[in-house]
């Protein structure tokens, strides 16, 4: 399989797509798009788009409405007009014609909402919103706290404790995470972590799609242009995939080396300091663990992209043949995501071993939590195991496929080709 002949387009494919200008536009642009992306995401999660919000709070004794009205008076986004606050004391068996009548002014926008408090609430602390929008999750992030801590001290306001106690009463419990590995070092955990494992999940996610794109749409174009049929005098059809294969493989390896280029320099050098609950607890061990997955997996997905750029003659065809791939991209990609809630259930213990998703998975949970040793070997085998298998299907189609032009063969077809001799 591996020969000069195969040596040879593996150079061809370098050529063409190492020193590429898509290639090295790429390479650049991809850290701005993400840092762009990133930055974006950050601007609008500070921005405020609920300025004029006009709230009436309505409450079913006259104490809670003084206390929620003196609470809530002192807020800097109530002082500055961010948002408008009426205050109402309205017994619960008149609250609903209260709500009958203001409902024109809700639907015309004149009234954001309203916030029913019962006096059940100094027990359950229940309270009620109705608007037209019923999920404004902005609004009862700014609220919440301060009704809360309203009503904890009507709660406690009968009772001898100090403004100290009522003060304590009402703040939240705040987790502090320190991971507890086998160096003998007990750190505290922040974010930089699990930013990384995103950033490794959408890297691969993205690269993956994208060269398997590229590599699909090269085969289709050799095909329609019969450029293959002047190839494959020179070399046999196995020859030319493994060397279209293993090319852009390399290629894809470079890119994605220089794209982590930036994590490399930020733990290994203490040139740049990171705020602390930013900082990497990351080793090159884990950067060389990501891209010698990286490398297989991408071998992986090439084949059966390669395989289904070999079957169909032009792009639109080739468009709908690509799906099953993308699934089993697509599938790890939203796992990995979920990560975040917790790294350690058996979905993603499952999803980081098994064929194909542990490609993605397996990275972005070692990244965030200590894995053992074996579960790290093992997912490298089965991913090894997987590629030869990849490799034995996509080869079968490849050299059927790569030279049959004219009507789009059915599936049924495809399947027969495996039971060929040659």
């Amino acid at each position: 399989m591996f020969n000069i002949r195969t040596l040879a387009i593996i150079k061809r494919e370098l050529r063409e797509k190492l020193f590429s200008k898509s290639f090295i536009l790429m390479t650049l642009l991809i850290p701005v798009f993400m840092f762009g992306v990133l930055g974006i995401q950050m601007l609008l999660m500070t921005m405020s788009d609920d300025e004029g919000t006009r709230i009436e709070i309505i409450s079913e004794t006259d104490i809670i409405s003084k206390k929620i009205e003196n609470d809530l008076s002192t807020l800097e986004f109530v002082k500055n007009g961010l948002y408008r606050l009426q205050f109402r004391t309205i017994e619960k068996k008149n609250f609903d014609g209260y709500l009958k009548e203001n409902k024109k002014t809700i639907l015309e926008d004149q009234l954001t909402g309203i916030i029913f408090i019962p006096q059940s609430a100094l027990k359950d602390k229940s309270i009620f919103y109705y608007s037209k929008n019923p999920n404004n999750n902005s609004m009862f992030n700014k609220l919440r706290n301060p009704i809360n801590q309203s009503l904890v001290s009507l709660y406690f306001e009968h009772i001898n404790v100090s403004s100290e106690d009522i003060s304590f009463a009402s703040k939240g419990v705040e987790f502090n995470g320190f991971r507890v590995s086998e160096e003998e070092k007990i750190e505290e955990e922040g974010y930089g972590n699990m930013v990384a494992s995103f950033l490794f999940t959408f890297l691969l996610y993205f690269s993956l799609i994208f060269i398997g794109t590229l590599m699909m749409r090269s085969v289709v174009q050799e095909k329609s242009n019969r450029i293959v049929e002047v190839l494959l005098s020179s070399v046999n059809a196995k020859e030319l995939m493994t060397g279209k294969i293993l090319g852009t493989s390399i290629m894809g390896v470079a890119q994605m080396a220089i794209w982590l280029l930036p994590i490399m320099v930020l733990i290994s050098t203490t040139w740049f300091m990171l705020p602390p609950e930013f900082i990497l607890k990351l080793n090159l061990g884990h950067i060389l663990y990501f891209l010698l997955n990286y490398l297989i997996g991408l071998i992986t997905f090439l084949g059966l992209f390669a395989s289904v750029g070999a079957i169909f003659d032009n792009d639109q065809d080739a468009q709908s043949g690509m799906w099953p791939i993308m699934i089993l991209i697509m599938i790890p990609f939203y796992i990995a995501i979920t990560m975040t809630n917790n790294p350690d259930t058996s979905l993603i213990k499952i999803s980081s071993i098994v064929p194909f998703s542990s490609i993605i998975v397996m990275p972005a949970r070692m990244t965030v939590i200590d894995v053992p040793a074996i579960e790290l070997v093992l997912s490298i085998i089965i991913n090894l195991a997987t590629m030869v298998g990849v490799f034995m299907f996509a080869g079968k189609i490849y050299r059927v496929g790569i030279l049959m032009t004219g009507k789009k063969p059915k599936w049924s077809e495809v399947v027969r080709w495996f039971s060929y001799k040659y």
